[in-house]
């Protein structure tokens, strides 16, 4: 073999004149690292990422359209699928839009509100285990994964208990829940609730006081508080950025204005305000918070029905619309539905927050590493199935 190349590339090297040629890079829809079934067109030269596109739709599953097919019932089922790491949220936010237009007729026994309080925040509890046990693994951590999901099935089989389902749950049902709590699904809760609080702990060890993982997140996606607003970034992902947005205490639904909690924000602890690290350390220090509102509910669960007599096997609103909003796990979640007077839906339209925070990722890619892109995608938490509905 001739060394005529090797020389011209030493020559080459040494010259200074070194060129790059811009290459696009697929990543996905059958990557671990987008979390889903996400493709990611990446622009790069050499390893630093000159622009992304996210491109969705590979999850497509027609949630509207089928729940304009089936009875206002049955279509809770649908809204499982969503957000299914956080289903309760999508069962109440759903259901509270259909009470909504009733106009007041239908109205939601005290015990069930505290009901779906419990299993909105013990769900959010599970949502943000996976989320930072995954994002950990994403960096090549393997050990808070496996903590992550000790606790995370201890929720699951609770929730097992409760409604016969690990994960797509058709609990929370239009005027209250499925099913009542018996005293011994509530000690459990409280005994999930004493366990959990210091294992905590654990996952500062292994990850917010982890330096490599700081070097890995820190000053690394930073989205500032102006891109996240424009682009209509929800939940973490802009709580991340310093802004006390959460529905739970600006819009207060259900029963949380009886409870006393905190809105957790970043600060810019580790690097910049904004950052991957804020983002992450906002979910840790939130389930905290889902904690002690779940203490709290515990402690003053009133009795009574669990579910309003108002509500039969068909319902049928009268005409009108109504649009409603909760505080899931990514964000906000919106629910517009309109009647006709008939048992289906004559318009359903889900407001999605994965599908809001996934979009702002080519503002908060330019100029970093390919490896950095994949912990950024990680700090966003997504699931394709709200992002495509």
């Amino acid at each position: 073999m001739s060394s005529e190349p090797a020389s011209t590339t030493t020559d080459f090297a040494h010259s200074g004149d070194l060129r790059t040629e811009e290459m696009l890079l697929n990543m996905g829809p059958q990557h671990p690292a987008t979390h889903g079934v996400l493709r990611v067109m990446v622009r790069t030269d050499g390893e630093m990422v000159i622009d992304c596109e996210p491109h969705v739709g590979y999850l497509h599953r027609c949630f509207e359209k089928h729940c304009e097919s089936v009875s206002w019932l049955q279509s809770v089922l649908y809204t499982d699928r969503l957000d299914y790491l956080t289903a309760m949220g999508n069962n109440w936010g759903y259901c509270m839009a259909v009470e909504r237009l009733f106009g007041g007729e239908i109205e939601v026994p005290e015990r069930a509100e505290y009901l779906r309080v419990i299993c909105q925040e013990l769900n959010r509890v599970a949502s943000h285990l996976l989320a930072i046990g995954t994002y950990g693994m994403d960096i090549g951590a393997i050990t808070p994964f496996l903590y992550c999901f000790r606790e995370r099935e201890k929720i699951l089989y609770i929730f097992e208990t409760i409604s016969g389902q690990r994960l797509n749950y058709n609990y929370i049902r239009p005027g209250g829940v499925a099913y009542d709590f018996t005293d011994d699904m509530v000690t459990m809760i409280g005994e999930f609730c004493e366990y959990f609080r210091p294992k905590m702990a654990e996952y500062n060890d292994l990850l917010s006081s982890n330096q490599i993982f700081k070097g890995r997140t820190a000053n690394v996606g930073v989205l500032p508080i102006e891109t996240a607003i424009s682009y209509g970034c929800t939940g973490p992902v802009i709580r991340g950025s310093g802004v006390p947005r959460d529905l739970r205490k600006d819009q207060p639904y259900g029963v949380y204005d009886r409870f006393d909690f905190d809105v957790v924000v970043g600060s810019g602890e580790a690097g910049t305000l904004g950052d991957c690290f804020d983002r992450y350390i906002c979910r840790v220090r939130e389930m905290e918070q889902s904690i002690g509102i779940v203490e709290q509910a515990l402690a003053d669960l009133p009795g009574g029905e669990f579910r309003s007599p108002k509500i039969k096997q068909k319902i049928r609103p009268p005409k009108g619309e109504a649009y409603t909003r909760i505080e899931n796990s990514r964000g906000e979640v919106g629910f517009y539905l309109v009647s006709d007077g008939k048992d289906v839906a004559y318009r359903n339209k889900c407001r999605s927050p994965s599908f809001h925070n996934i979009h702002v990722l080519p503002e908060i890619s330019r100029g970093h590493m390919v490896a950095d892109l994949i912990a950024i995608i990680g700090s966003m938490d997504i699931v394709l199935g709200e992002v495509d509905r």
